[in-house]
């Protein structure tokens, strides 16, 4: 039975889910690709004319002092390369991808804004390569639940208490306001 939405079929969606390090890419309708993000940064990015997306999930945008080192995966520039280039690879072209960014959150209090500094390099990275963003959800002090449909390009957020959330994006301390549920965002 289909709700809502013709993608929300959940006996036909295949999810995958992308962890920090990790792209992926598809053109396969049925394909939902998951993350969860705390001050990571998820950028998803697709050609609508292909058909075709991908998303990737990043920790740092580069290793800070200029060096290369065995954890580029780790890294905002070695993620969106991968992703870029996954994506040429299966028919998209440059000039016709867009954007979404999501992630950028600021969960530890006291230390240095690490999300925004990930906000911040994806965007500019997005502009440097003339990849518009179309839509974007960054900052604030909630973990994200990102799911997004490569083929249409449709977007669903939830922003989840942190106490919620996955340790890997928990804070060291409870949030002093927790989200509620119903926090649901759809990006088209």
């Amino acid at each position: 039975m289909t709700t809502g939405h013709p993608h929300d079929d959940l006996e036909r969606s295949i999810k995958v889910h992308v962890t920090q390090g990790e792209s992926h890419v598809s053109s396969d309708p049925n394909v939902v690709m998951t993350t969860v993000l705390g001050s990571c940064i998820a950028a998803c990015i697709r050609d609508p004319q292909a058909g075709v997306g991908g998303m990737n999930h990043f920790l740092l945008p580069d290793a800070g002092d200029g060096r290369k080192d065995g954890d580029a995966v780790r890294y905002g520039a070695y993620a969106m390369e991968l992703l870029i280039n996954g994506l040429l690879k299966r028919g998209a072209r440059r000039e016709r991808m867009e954007a979404k960014i999501f992630g950028g959150g600021k969960l530890f209090e006291g230390l240095s804004d690490v999300g925004a500094s990930n906000a911040s390099f994806a965007e500019r990275f997005l502009r440097d390569e003339g990849i518009p963003i179309v839509s974007s959800s960054t900052g604030g002090v909630s973990a994200r639940r990102v799911e997004f449909w490569p083929a249409s390009g449709r977007v669903r957020q939830r922003l989840v208490a942190v106490d919620n959330a996955p340790s890997d994006v928990r804070r060291p301390t409870p949030a002093p306001m927790p989200v509620q549920s119903g926090g649901d965002l759809e990006l088209f």
